[in-house]
This record gives C-alpha cells, structure tokens and sequence, in this order.
C-alpha cells in the first residue's frame, strides 16, 4: 500500500510542475485536463503527508522514550505516543478506503426521474414530496435543479417528473437513491384514517456529454404534440412538446415544460443520451452485481430500498437497516446521514473484495 500511495505522491508532484508550466497553461484544454487530475489526488496525498509525519513522530517519541530518565518527562512522552498512535489507527482506516477505485461517474451531474408506482393518487403525491426532498438537498449543496419533463396531477403531485440536478459530485451522493420508495400514511382523501401503502420509483443516472454517446439521427423518431398540464388539458395549441423515440433500443423520451420546441428537444435529447448510456452500461453492472449482494443493495431499481412512515415520523433504509426518527427533516431535504451511512456501507462491502 505505502508503494502505491508514494507512486501517487510522485504523480501528484508532477502534476504541480505540468500546471505551472507556461506552454500548458497556454494551452487551456491540457491546462484543464492536469488541474482537474492534480485536484482528484489533492486528498489522498494530504492524508499520506499527514500518516508520514504521524509515523515519523512515533518513531522520534519511541527513541525519547528509550533515552529519557526524567519521570515527569517520560510520562509526558507516553502520552504524545499514545496520541501518535491513535492518529496512526486513524489514518491506517481511512487510506486504504481512499486507495478504493473510483466510480468514474462520481464527478458528473444526474438526471433524476421520479415515477408514482402503486397507490394512484396518494403515491402522485408522494412523488411530490420526494421532488421536493431532492430539490431541497441540491439547493442546500449548492447545486441547481431543472425540470426537464413533468405529469402533474389536479391534487398537487406528479405521475412522473423528470429533472436534472447540476452539480459536481451530485452522482456520488445521489446514486443511492434508485430503486423503490414507499410511504405508509393516511391519504387526506381517506375518511376511515386507514394507513395506506404506496410506492415510488426512483432512477438516478449520470448525466452524459454529447461527445460521449453519438447518437445516429436516422436512428430517432421525433414527434411534436400539444402540451398538456394537469387532468389532460392543452395548455397551448402549439406543437411545442416533443416525444423521441430511439428506434434501436426503444428508448422514448419526451419533454414538454418550455413553449419552445427547440428548448424542450434540447431537453429530451440530454436524457436520452443519459438513458442510452444507462443501458450500454446495464450488462456490465448486472456481470458485476450477479454473484455480488452489497450491503447497500444492488442498484436495481425495482428494489425496495426504504420506507418513510408517517404514523410513527420514521424512515427506514432497509439496505443498511438504518431507522431514523426523523421524518420531517428528511423530507426537507436533510439527507445527510442517510447518505453518509449508504457511502460507508459501500466503502466497506468494496474494502471486503479487494483485502
């Protein structure tokens, strides 16, 4: 481990000297494309650093030790030692989890689309209330949100929406998130006050560059209608909504949210990329996730992955068997710890297959 750790090191020099370099700098791609890898490495180099001076430290306490005749002194260097040591256990954790494979769609924005599953109405407006959550924790990260295809209901909710979340590193913390939602509660339409069960779909994909997926144009049907708004009704008589149909795959993606064709096509084309990429990786992460039951579940998104209870004001993720009784916060967007126990779960499952 310490070999490949130095070997970072040493790449990470280098990288310092190629972005001071004038004719780099001049050319700003390669510029770019050098600060954003010496940037990546930045962490790992500073924890290294530190596990050095940590070590080197132990080393120079254990010799006073050895030296030392004064009492008083001696215990006063036990105790750096022992804090030395603490530090070093610390360090010795965190490295290697740093040294993990990287997921290389872990930088990149997500588009996110949320579908009501079983429960008609009460799950629309459970949709509903998960758009927000997400749209709440983005803004609290300081990332921007846009809607790229919505069905809203009469009652305030949605069939499907469909949006984009901008952000650097939003699908490392986002990722978790696909597979089924469901919400135990008492719709406001029932009168008995019985609890009802509803679900809903999630789907978290990376958001993917026009260069990275060509898309053969004869290989699409693109349809214009009239945008509709909630209960069906026109909410225009132009042709502005846009339905695309990949005929390849038989991908369909439609926008409808601006009054301009040209923006809503924009829009459809961008998760349409993101789906087509999806699928091409699909086989490779089935491969991969086969014989492989992580702790944090296997990303299939027909999987139920957690149920908020609105009775009891809990949340439960079943992949990590985490229960918080914190409804409400989680609701407004506060994810946080949910997160922090899915990345954790995830970090020691890959620790397992590579030690």
């Amino acid at each position: 481990m310490l070999d490949k750790l130095q070997a970072i090191e040493d790449k990470y020099l280098q990288l310092e000297s190629m972005i001071s370099d004038p004719d780099i700098i001049a050319d700003m791609n390669k510029w770019q494309k050098y600060t954003r890898e010496h940037s990546k490495l930045g962490e790992i180099v500073v924890k290294f650093r530190e596990y050095k001076e940590v070590l080197q430290g132990l080393d120079d306490a254990k010799e006073m030790q050895k030296e030392e005749t004064d009492d008083e002194f001696k215990k006063m260097i036990d105790l750096e030692v022992a804090e030395l040591k603490t530090k070093l256990s610390v360090l010795e954790t965190e490295l290697p989890i740093l040294l993990l494979p990287k997921d290389p769609n872990d930088d990149k924005s997500v588009i996110v689309e949320i579908r009501g599953g079983a429960g008609g109405d009460e799950a629309a407006l459970f949709a509903g209330n998960l758009f927000r959550m997400y749209t709440r924790y983005a803004e609290v990260q300081g990332w921007k949100t846009e809607i790229l295809d919505s069905n809203p209901t009469e009652l305030g909710g949605f069939k499907e929406v469909v949006f984009e979340i901008d952000g650097y590193g939003a699908y490392s913390k986002l990722k978790y998130e696909s597979g089924v939602h469901r919400v135990q509660r008492v719709p406001t339409t029932e009168s008995s006050g019985r609890i009802h069960t509803s679900t809903v779909t999630v789907a978290v994909l990376p958001e993917v560059e026009e260069v990275d997926v060509v898309i053969n144009q004869n290989d699409l049907r693109i349809d214009t209608y009239c945008a509709s708004g909630a209960g069906g009704q026109h909410v225009n008589r132009t042709e502005s909504a846009v339905r695309i149909t990949h005929l390849p795959t038989g991908i369909v993606v439609q926008c409808q949210d601006e009054k301009s064709q040209l923006k809503n096509k924009d829009k459809a084309m961008k998760v349409l990329r993101a789906k087509i990429q999806d699928l091409a990786e699909e086989t490779q992460r089935s491969e991969i996730a086969e014989n492989r039951k992580s702790q944090v579940g296997t990303g299939d998104r027909s999987e139920r992955i957690r149920t908020y209870n609105f009775p009891q004001g809990r949340v439960t993720d079943h992949r990590v068997g985490l229960t918080l009784h914190k409804l409400d916060y989680v609701l407004n967007g506060e994810l946080d710890e949910l997160i922090t126990a899915l990345v954790t779960a995830d970090q020691s499952e890959k620790l397992k297959q590579v030690t």
